[in-house]
């Protein structure tokens, strides 16, 4: 199934499309497949998922020490006990 589409590209990119479709030989068309299908896949790829960020963190000593932690915590607990009295 072939869907026709319009859209406007600038001078420089309806360029670039050319001369990629000169050089691969292939439609203009093909190019934006191909484009599109890699851009999918690097952004699919590129995106780690939560534990290994977490992991990677971890691995590098980053984030806070516990009393930190603590800290933080205690400073959220009496802000949002003001916030809660204010509303």
């Amino acid at each position: 199934m072939t869907h026709r589409t319009t859209f406007a590209l600038d001078e420089q990119t309806a360029q670039r499309l050319k001369r990629l479709a000169a050089r691969w030989n292939v439609s203009q068309a093909e190019v934006v497949r191909r484009s599109v299908e890699q851009a999918e896949h690097n952004a699919e790829s590129s995106k780690p998922d939560a534990i290994t960020l977490l992991k990677r963190l971890h691995a590098q000593g980053g984030g806070i020490d516990k009393a930190q932690a603590d800290q933080w915590i205690e400073e959220v607990f009496e802000d949002r006990k003001h916030w809660r009295a204010s509303s």
